[in-house]
């Protein structure tokens, strides 16, 4: 079975679990999430593979993070990630990528991310759940931050934190690769 594979079971099985957990119907969970029903049947169902903005909004719902969704083996209280384990959500032909390094529910979801952004690229983000937190930190180049339309610089070396329940973008306008950590913390759902 292809990683891809694993993770399409992992997600399946995980979202209804956790829809289940919280009481939820799937027309609740698509109304929380704002993706359709049958969408999610789809996901339930392992019969798709959803784009990383829909696995968030359902996580956002859910009140766990993308780790706990994407998760096949629930281990030990200390987990190492190895690098080539880390997942790739998202990625561009021209090298733009993000990829989940560790996450865990600590109350809410918190995930860490490790992101590249080519020269003239960018990644769009819908609002999270309020009360959702996202820190940076940029390792190499600048990233242009706008957070409900305004823009921030964020040179190397230095790190930015936000609330992130408006519009944000995450972009690079210079002329060399942007690197940078992020950190997010979602609360939990109540």
């Amino acid at each position: 079975m292809s990683d891809l594979d694993l993770l399409t079971q992992s997600l399946a099985r995980n979202v209804k679990r956790w829809r289940t957990e919280r009481g939820f119907t799937l027309d609740t969970l698509a109304g929380r999430a704002g993706v359709s029903r049958g969408m999610l049947i789809q996901i339930e169902q392992a019969r798709t593979n959803p784009s990383i903005g829909t696995v968030v909004k359902i996580g956002d719902a859910l009140g766990v993070s993308i780790t706990t969704l994407l998760d096949y083996e629930q281990g030990p209280a200390v987990r190492i990630v190895p690098a080539d384990q880390a997942v790739r959500l998202w990625h561009t032909d021209a090298g733009s990528y993000n990829r989940l390094l560790a996450g865990t529910e600590a109350p809410g979801p918190l995930e860490m991310w490790d992101w590249r952004l080519m020269p003239g690229e960018g990644s769009p983000s819908d609002p999270h759940p309020t009360g959702t937190v996202e820190m940076v930190h940029v390792t190499a180049g600048e990233l242009t931050l706008t957070v409900d339309g305004i823009e921030y610089r964020v040179p190397a070396g230095a790190s930015a934190s936000f609330e992130a329940d408006t519009p944000h973008t995450y972009a690079n306008d210079g002329d060399e690769p942007m690197r940078m950590v992020m950190a997010v913390s979602v609360p939990p759902v109540r």
